[in-house]
């Protein structure tokens, strides 16, 4: 571990949650140079939908390495990119009756965000956009500028501009709709809010504390951004590609977006790939307008075109997250119930759900408790309050249980502590140096 410490950026930070040395992966396991194993609910926050090393994805990229395929191709035309295109179009767009374009972006999510923002600017001659309470967009300065979370804007180092906050659903309470009061700030021309070239939201707010927006609010606020012919963007790089149990979160609410941003999962295998997805007269971009060196990652092509085939020729599979999405509802409310006492509620849609824990302490040493125990789960929100579950959504059954009933463990564990012990005693101090006693057996 000396490496780490002496060479890497001070920057990182899901190695200072999980300080272990990690070397082998599958499924919704992960091992350790020692050969311990872990449950995963970080799954790359969100990135490995399909778990570790898919076996679809995997026999496609070797087969496709065996080959001597293109890597790298910038944007030229290739067979793994048109094979990726092909898939998506039959497998997501047509049956869901969608005309979008497909816009090849930098391979991050930001990157996507960054395109998306600039192509709604360009098209509209507008520069403001309205984006919401507790919203992450990405960390780069254009989508930073979206993003609320004082931590990360913090890093920005200049003034974020171009970007009006609006609260988002549930942000002033239950039983009021925010919709009215930024259709209310879009009509009144004293506002003082410009007139925006898009909005910008996600359907879920998985950085921002697993905040998830009902199917009604969405469709109000489709509505608004059509009376006032302002684009619609949907970021859903986290959301997206079945984590809330559609392909698409938005798919719930029976809406259609402008303005899509992919990424993460969408390659299938952890490789990078990111994309915008927009009506094509919004398609207004001259060639090499927005570029990036790697925004032709054949190998991602690969894997995506694999995962799109094997997972998403029906909706077998997104049953199955539905499924598993209201076992983890049932689990989370539980748990709330009978340990809570007013400390836990459950929130959430799909495999995207959360266990508000108020604290931000609090959550912190259920999720240090529970890596103890052999479960990798990370907390989000404003104050790190919210428990984030995000295992890989083809989890077997028996490992969810599992991976649940260590969470619930480690929710007792830290409740009874709290309850018994005084308030200026730190029962985890060095928690992380702690022996691992408490590992789950590996299959």
């Amino acid at each position: 571990m000396k490496i780490f410490e002496e060479l890497e950026s001070e920057v990182r930070s899901y190695a200072r949650a999980f300080p272990r040395l990690f070397c082998r992966a599958k499924g919704e396991w992960m091992y350790d140079q020692e050969g311990n194993a872990y449950l995963d609910f970080l799954a790359g926050a969100g990135t490995l939908n399909y778990g570790h090393n898919d076996e679809h994805c995997k026999a496609a990229l070797l087969e496709y390495l065996a080959g001597d395929g293109l890597c790298h191709g910038l944007d030229l035309h290739t067979e793994a990119k048109a094979g990726f295109l092909e898939s998506f179009r039959t497998r997501i767009l047509e049956p869901r009756k969608l005309n979008y374009l497909v816009q090849f972006t930098g391979p991050t999510g930001t990157n996507a965000v960054e395109a998306a923002l600039k192509v709604a600017r360009k098209v509209t001659g507008r520069s403001n956009v309205i984006a919401f309470t507790n919203g992450f967009h990405g960390v780069s300065l254009g989508s930073l500028a979206a993003t609320g979370n004082s931590h990360h804007r913090g890093g920005a180092g200049i003034p974020l501009a171009g970007v009006s906050r609006m609260p988002y659903d549930g942000y002033l309470g239950d039983g009021i709709d925010t919709t009215a009061y930024l259709d209310k700030m879009l009509s009144d021309a004293s506002s003082g809010v410009d007139h925006p070239a898009a909005v910008i939201v996600e359907t879920v707010q998985g950085e921002g504390g697993i905040n998830a927006a009902s199917a009604q609010w969405l469709r109000n606020l489709a509505a608004v951004c059509r009376k006032h012919e302002v684009l619609l963007i949907v970021d859903d790089i986290q959301a997206g590609c079945g984590r809330t149990g559609r392909f698409f979160s938005f798919e719930e609410a029976g809406i259609v977006p402008d303005i899509v941003t992919l990424s993460k999962s969408l390659s299938g295998f952890g490789l990078p790939l990111a994309v915008v997805l927009l009506r094509p007269e919004l398609d207004e971009w001259k060639p090499g307008e927005h570029n990036g060196t790697f925004r032709g990652n054949n190998l991602a092509f690969v894997t995506a075109r694999a995962a799109l085939e094997h997972y998403w020729a029906d909706d077998r599979f997104a049953a199955e997250v539905r499924r598993k999405g209201d076992y983890v509802a049932q689990r989370l409310e539980a748990i709330a119930r009978d340990h809570g006492e007013g400390r836990f509620r459950a929130r959430g849609r799909g495999l995207f759900r959360g266990l508000d824990c108020v604290s931000g302490e609090l959550a912190g040493r259920i999720a240090r408790a529970a890596f103890r125990r052999g479960l990798i789960i990370e907390t989000s929100g404003a104050d790190d309050q919210v428990i984030k579950i995000l295992c890989p959504l083809t989890i077997r059954d028996a490992n969810l249980a599992r991976g649940l009933d260590i969470l619930e463990e480690a929710v007792a564990e830290v409740v009874a502590a709290e309850d018994t012990l005084p308030e200026e005693t730190d029962y985890f101090s060095g928690g992380w140096e702690a022996p691992l006693k408490l590992i789950v057996n590996r299959r």
